[in-house]
């Protein structure tokens, strides 16, 4: 086993939210200079500039993870992780058949991006992607483990958009080993309220959305190897 420093929750230019300097080139030559050993962009509802993201990870020999930050149908936001681009895209594409029908105003919400490798804008999505899928909680785990993917639930503790805000509690039928915290000092007020989190993974990442924010190498995940299968495997943790 080995140590691996992490960042998995990472903003690009096609989230609205997202600065447009969050380029894939500056983000993947961001963790690169900061020594990371493996990324993941996670934009709002859409792995559309995850292309860009795996050539450059290669090219910087940062290992990249694909995926999103997936918004359910009760708001709740899940990380979806994919140790295979062809398989996040995919997903992307059905996650992309249950977005509601509100278009973005980027002179309200943001621009959103998609670009190449070379930060050419390759194309714009009209969704505005920061609103509800039509996708209920309680049908993410299965679909993305169909994709081969994780099911990630995001900043837990967070008193909007996260599964205890939204929901109130674990739902029974929870499957998911892994969960994401901002703040790591509420772990164990977590799990005292919420006994379902003693037994999953912790994870801790930046949120970022700006160059600036992306984390240094001060959170660690034990892996396998350094590629993304292995990765993927430890996030699962099963």
């Amino acid at each position: 086993m080995i140590s691996l420093s992490y960042d998995l929750h990472i903003h690009s230019c096609l989230s609205p939210c997202g600065d447009n300097d969050m380029l894939p080139s500056n983000i993947v030559g961001m963790a690169a200079l900061k020594n990371l050993d493996v990324i993941a962009v996670t934009d709002h509802c859409s792995c559309r500039n995850c292309p860009a993201v795996a050539k450059l990870a290669d090219a910087y020999g940062v290992t990249a993870l694909f995926g999103m930050e997936l918004t359910s149908e009760e708001e709740v936001h899940i990380l979806c992780l994919f140790d295979d681009l062809k398989a996040a895209m995919e997903y992307g594409e059905y996650v992309r058949s249950q977005y509601l029908d509100v278009m973005n105003v980027p002179a309200i919400f943001g621009d959103q991006l998609i670009v190449d490798e070379d930060d050419n804008v390759i194309g714009t999505e009209d969704t505005l992607l920061i609103n509800a899928t039509k996708i209920g909680f309680e049908y993410i785990y299965d679909k993305v483990e169909e994709y081969g993917g994780v099911m990630i639930p995001a900043h837990v503790e967070k008193k909007a958009n996260s599964l205890i805000a939204n929901l109130g509690a674990v739902p029974e039928e929870s499957k998911f080993r892994t969960f994401e915290m901002k703040h790591v000092g509420y772990r164990d007020e977590l799990c005292e309220k919420h006994p379902y989190f003693k037994d999953c993974l912790m994870i801790s990442n930046s949120d970022a959305h700006y160059l600036e924010h992306i984390n240094e190498p001060i959170n660690f995940l034990e892996a396998d190897e350094k590629s993304a299968k292995a990765v993927l495997k430890a996030l699962k943790n099963l």
